[in-house]
């Protein structure tokens, strides 16, 4: 990303707005339906907003700009103030993938409205803000903490399993980026992206 930053301005701003809000509103999901369901907490810290400054990580940034995977501070969830149930914990943790989901179906329907070759820039946007949304679905959908895909199983796991997967979320995001660069994830990244994009394709026109 910094590369392109450098060459290309205009392809990294392209590339890194839409990006950026898929992430963002990925996150302001998990805190939406929170705050609908009994949790002030995302609200009372003004999360629940789209300014790109209230989400940024610093370190998530930079990993970004250096090597092209980053992310942003999840928004908190102070699971306390919610009914404990599953159904009110599947909720809140499967909103973002939801919504990355239905983003990619809107970016994607309002790029059949456009005439073939004159969306130009819209059109690189619209593309990639779809794809990457598609990309942050299936990512997420892996059972591994602290990503969503984790907190959506969780509730239906033995005590002993969801004490192995609390224990094991603080060394979670380093095992993720170690799998990644080993390309072990590469494969089911990809199997789940055919699954959303053939799923969301039935809906076009």
């Amino acid at each position: 990303m910094l590369k392109l930053l450098v060459e290309s301005p205009v392809a990294f701003f392209l590339t890194a707005i839409p990006l950026l809000y898929a992430v963002i509103f990925h996150e302001i999901a998990h805190g939406l339906v929170a705050y609908r369901l009994g949790d002030p907490t995302a609200k009372f810290l003004g999360r629940l907003s789209l300014n790109p400054l209230k989400h940024l990580d610093p370190m998530g940034t930079l990993m970004l700009l250096l090597v092209g995977f980053g992310w942003a501070r999840p928004v908190p969830v102070n699971f306390a103030n919610l009914p404990g149930d599953r159904k009110t914990i599947v909720a809140v943790s499967a909103a973002g993938i939801v919504t990355n989901i239905l983003l990619a179906f809107v970016a994607l329907f309002l790029l059949q409205l456009m005439e073939p070759k004159t969306g130009g820039a819209l059109s690189t946007a619209l593309t990639w803000f779809a794809y990457i949304n598609i990309i942050l679905a299936s990512f997420n959908l892996i059972p591994l903490p602290p990503l969503d895909g984790s907190k959506i199983l969780m509730p239906f796991l033995p005590a002993p399993l969801r004490q192995a997967f609390l224990r094991l979320e603080p060394f979670g995001l380093l095992i993720i980026i170690g799998l990644l660069f080993l390309g072990v994830l590469t494969p089911l990244i990809r199997g789940v992206f055919a699954i959303i994009y053939g799923l969301v394709g039935i809906f076009l026109p």
